[in-house]
């Protein structure tokens, strides 16, 4: 059956989107007790998101210039709809290898762990089901079932192959010929990752950055003190729920809230598909925050954990470790791991907050 492609309304798209994304965890930067530490700030637009960088001390503008670089420098690499990015090279390689760099290694070998330990919950290959929906070029649509199947049968992830080369410390990746990768669930995470990398190689020991929703501060506070990290509400975007006290760390957080559509039958439609229906997923979940020393990771498992739902994104927390956790569900209850007992604030009423062992 012909299907006609249908443009909907957009929900928090173009500037007023962006200025969203840059909330979605906000600085809490007082500058009390700073003492004299010079603060320098610059935004970067890339990978589709305004990105807010802080450092502070004698090398901070060093550091930022950095920082910078590298951001667009993985931007250029990873957007698989320019035809000189790596991941097109991938995407059209015909199953044969291509060569990678070492950051594109860790973003791959990130996933295939979280895949793998999720039940596929995060599938970096999911990239054709998510431009048939329209969430690449904002051209959204209403997919038949049919065409969902279609695009599903794409799906590969378990079968590509990451080779490293120990002697010369290069990487290469083949994908099957058909298969299409995108890094949207990983590249902000790896990009703060680098980011925080690059300003610590220019001598920077205090800083922030802000991409969007992933949030990754280097050592603490000029004052010593730790930095505060506002989690966005997802039922207001504009305010946030509660507040996360925390040292050197990554914070990361997916939701249906940060990118959606209002289709023709008045319902509303989200970006993260669950790889086992080519649906946007749905569950009880409204967010997921993950708390990682690892950005890379924290950026994986914060889209594998809402995918999978509370259920099993606790039952995944506790078989694997090595994060903390703030969901926050559809009936405006929040559910924390214990590792953030002392360490997250409720500052919104509206929501009641219980930890879990």
């Amino acid at each position: 059956m012909k299907h006609t492609r249908i443009l909907f309304k957009k929900s928090g798209r173009n500037v007023s989107r962006f200025i969203m994304l840059v909330l979605c965890l906000s600085m809490l930067l007082s500058m009390s007790g700073c003492g004299e530490a010079k603060m320098s700030q610059k935004q970067v637009f890339a990978m589709d998101t305004i990105m807010t960088l802080t450092a502070y001390g004698k090398n901070a503008d060093k550091g930022l210039n950095a920082a910078q670089q590298v951001i667009t420098s993985l931007d250029a690499m990873l957007d698989p709809e320019i035809s000189t990015s790596t991941t097109y090279a991938i995407n059209n390689a015909e199953g044969q290898n291509i060569a990678v760099s070492g950051q594109i290694a860790k973003m791959l070998s990130t996933a295939q762990y979280v895949y793998k330990q999720s039940g596929g919950a995060l599938d970096l290959s999911i990239y054709p089901v998510t431009k048939l929906w329209g969430f690449i070029d904002d051209k959204f649509y209403l997919p038949s079932e049919e065409e969902i199947q279609v695009e599903l049968q794409k799906l590969c992830f378990d079968k590509l192959i990451l080779t490293s080369f120990p002697a010369s410390g290069s990487f290469a990746v083949s994908l099957p010929a058909g298969g299409q990768l995108s890094f949207g669930s990983v590249a902000k995470g790896c990009a703060a990752e680098n980011a925080i990398d690059a300003m610590r190689l220019a001598g920077v020991t205090s800083g922030i950055v802000s991409l969007g929703g992933n949030v990754q501060t280097l050592g603490l506070k000029p004052d010593g003190s730790n930095w505060h990290i506002a989690v966005q509400d997802p039922n207001n975007p504009a305010s946030h729920l509660g507040v996360l006290s925390l040292g050197e760390t990554a914070v990361v957080t997916s939701g249906s809230y940060q990118r959606n559509f209002v289709g023709i039958d008045g319902k509303t439609y989200h970006h993260i598909i669950n790889p086992a229906t080519g649906h946007p997923t749905e569950n009880n979940l409204l967010s997921a925050t993950i708390v990682c020393k690892d950005g890379t990771m924290a950026d994986c498992l914060s889209t594998a954990m809402f995918v999978l739902g509370e259920t099993k994104a606790l039952n995944y927390w506790r078989e694997n470790g090595g994060f903390e956790m703030i969901l926050v569900k559809k009936d405006n209850s929040i559910v924390c791991t214990k590792g953030l007992m002392e360490k997250f604030t409720l500052s919104n009423e509206s929501y009641t907050l219980n930890f879990v062992e």
